[in-house]
């Protein structure tokens, strides 16, 4: 049995690496949820958040992650991962055309997981001040 630590792990370098759902299904329940109280209120799925992720490093072709902490809860069978996320909106996409202003944006995901599998992750973020700092509201 592999640890959720492990699995955990890969998933978030694959997520935050910009492979999409293909890169990271693997890690994840078919159909795993994901919930954030931001702008992503519409994202439900991990499928999608991944999605958005990927399409996030089009839009910010210079955005990288600096992981801060990395735990788990073996009782809980869940594993929180804390970093923060900085790039610069020069790609095409989002809300408007590209600002050049940079986001540096704390952030963490609390993977819950069943078995070898994550089936929920949420997403703990100030999206609005990550919006503002690169211009889009």
């Amino acid at each position: 049995m592999t640890s959720i630590t492990e699995v955990a792990e890969k998933f978030f370098v694959a997520c935050e690496t910009g492979k999409g759902w293909d890169g990271c299904r693997t890690y994840c329940s078919p159909n795993a949820t994901f919930s954030a109280q931001s702008e992503l209120d519409s994202v439900r799925t991990l499928e999608q958040y991944c999605s958005w992720a990927k399409g996030l490093l089009e839009i910010m072709p210079d955005g990288r992650y600096e992981l801060k902490s990395f735990a788990a809860d073996d009782k809980r069978r869940s594993v929180a991962a804390y970093a923060v996320f900085r790039g610069t909106h020069t790609g095409q996409g989002g809300p408007c055309a590209p600002t050049d202003k940079r986001v540096e944006s704390d952030y963490v995901y609390v993977m819950e997981f069943e078995g070898d599998n994550i089936r929920h992750m949420t997403k703990i973020w100030h999206s609005g001040l990550a919006a503002r700092q690169l211009g889009w509201g």
